[in-house]
């Protein structure tokens, strides 16, 4: 029975929260998948069939309820060269090959490279998007008329102070709605949902791509489609581990891998562009009320009801309503402790951090930015263990019994080096490894040159207590057949 209750938990169990979430992030999914669709050359439709499509997919397919996926700024900027070069067409077949790709990295359980992503960078990642989200309501707020301004603080206003009366209803939808009305009563000359392009006016229908089924189709499309499924994949991977923060449930990464090479295929046949995960409508989905996997399901039903049938009255919604709403994420998404936190915690992390959030800022890539955090990070962790370790030595006349406690591996090594006295003259060393382990290639030549900087003297090195792993990583790659080749003896 665990399948009809994981079933009856991921849709049943929240059907109210659920469908006026999803409600709230369909319109503030419309002008974003727009804009996005912009960004990469295609019609509006593009964006807005693709969101329509990856949204109820994923709501099926994915590893984590109540996430949002869609049409995203990220994906959309890789897209522009083969959209200016090649064509739509070529996008349509790009984005078929990305969920195929997609798909094969969560057969390949991909998903746990999530693990060597330290929290530093998650949250570095979340402060980046909380910056860029608030940076892309910019345009327009700079050199706009004055109304648009009191509409943003009335929307903020409504935001925070409603759920102060009632929780009953999401304050963002109240937002959103109650603006509308002000606007269109009152005539308002400010920008509209409608001035953003042209809706469509029909269903998506199945087709597909019109390019040639050859060898240079896939030339064409394969570097994009490759980059389009990693930089997915992470930051679908990196929004699920922050839905999983702000919800306290844990998330299925490999299925989510899954779910977002079918979502991709399916839009691909829809006559979509790739999407992926969106941290901005999950934080809203979530903060009104979403949980399940049927207010993702609502958001691309929705959506699609919208644009298509309601298209009309959704071009009235004024874009600082929708402003509002995304600067309230900008705000509840960024992490105002890690501020606080940068004195507290150690040096390494804050760095790790702050590079993650100036790389993404600054290049507008996700993937730039928490593969500089990842790195940093690496580098940090092993500087960290390669200082811990240490040599002891004690003497007994012309012998001389070291003992190594740590790691030894690439990066310390030289340290592992300089705990040996070669111009000591001895008879006999006893190395003690009983209390270290060896990690790489580069531990075990370490341990060939103290060996054989002390035989080319004369000196007898009995070496002893390697772990089980670490001799035989030994055996394998240590200088058995030459001169000078360590000898390994048991406690």
């Amino acid at each position: 029975m665990p399948f009809l209750t994981s079933t009856r938990r991921d849709w049943g169990s929240n059907i109210r929260g659920d469908l006026l979430a999803g409600l709230v992030v369909a319109l503030a999914l419309i002008p974003e998948a727009i804009a996005f669709s912009i960004i990469a050359g295609v019609d509006p439709k593009i964006g807005l069939y693709a969101s329509f499509c990856i949204a109820v997919v994923i709501s099926f397919t994915g590893g984590r309820p109540g996430m949002i996926s869609a049409a995203t700024g990220a994906m959309a900027l890789v897209m522009v060269t083969l959209v200016k070069e090649h064509g739509l067409q070529y996008l349509l077949a790009a984005t078929l090959l990305t969920g195929a790709l997609q798909i094969l990295a969560g057969w390949l359980r991909l998903g746990v490279l999530m693990k060597f992503v330290s929290r530093s960078v998650v949250t570095g990642f979340v402060n980046a998007l909380a910056i860029l989200i608030f940076m892309a309501q910019l345009p327009e707020l700079v050199g706009a008329p004055w109304p648009v301004y009191a509409m943003v603080a009335a929307g903020l206003g409504i935001i925070y102070l409603f759920p102060l009366l009632t929780k009953a209803v999401p304050s963002p939808l109240v937002c959103i709605v109650v603006l509308t009305g002000v606007a269109m009563a009152m005539g308002l000359d400010i920008r509209t949902v409608g001035d953003m392009g042209q809706l469509p006016d029909s269903l998506p229908v199945f087709l597909l791509p019109g390019v040639p089924l050859d060898l240079r189709t896939l030339q064409i499309i394969f570097p994009y489609a490759l980059t389009l499924a990693v930089v997915g994949l992470l930051e679908s991977m990196m929004t699920a581990a922050i839905v999983d923060d702000l919800t306290d449930t844990p998330s299925d990464k490999n299925r989510e891998c899954v779910g977002q090479g079918a979502a991709n295929i399916v839009s691909g046949l829809l006559g979509g562009m790739a999407g992926c995960a969106m941290i901005g409508q999950s934080v809203i989905n979530v903060k009104s009320g979403g949980r399940g996997r049927l207010s993702t399901l609502c958001a691309g039903v929705f959506l699609l009801v919208m644009v298509v049938f309601l298209g009309h009255w959704v071009k009235q919604i004024p874009m600082a309503a929708l402003v509002a709403v995304m600067v309230m994420v900008s705000i509840g998404t960024f992490s105002w402790e890690s501020l606080k936190n940068l004195r507290k915690h150690p040096p390494s992390s804050s760095i790790v951090m702050v590079a993650t959030v100036v790389v993404v800022v600054a290049t507008h890539d996700l993937a730039k930015g928490v593969f500089v955090g990842v790195l940093l990070s690496g580098i940090f962790f092993a500087s960290k263990v390669g200082r811990l370790l240490r040599v002891e030595s004690t003497s007994a006349g012309d012998t001389r019994a070291y003992r190594v406690v740590g790691q030894v591996f690439f990066a310390s090594a030289d340290s592992f080096l300089d705990g040996f006295d070669f111009k000591e003259v001895l008879t006999a060393v006893r190395i003690d490894l009983s209390r270290a382990h060896f990690w790489d290639i580069t531990a075990v030549s370490a341990l060939d040159k103290v060996v054989m900087k002390f035989r080319r003297d004369g000196t007898s090195v009995e070496v002893v207590g390697l772990n089980e792993a670490s001799a035989t990583l030994v055996e394998k790659f240590s200088l058995h057949d030459q001169p000078g080749a360590v000898e390994l003896v048991d406690h």
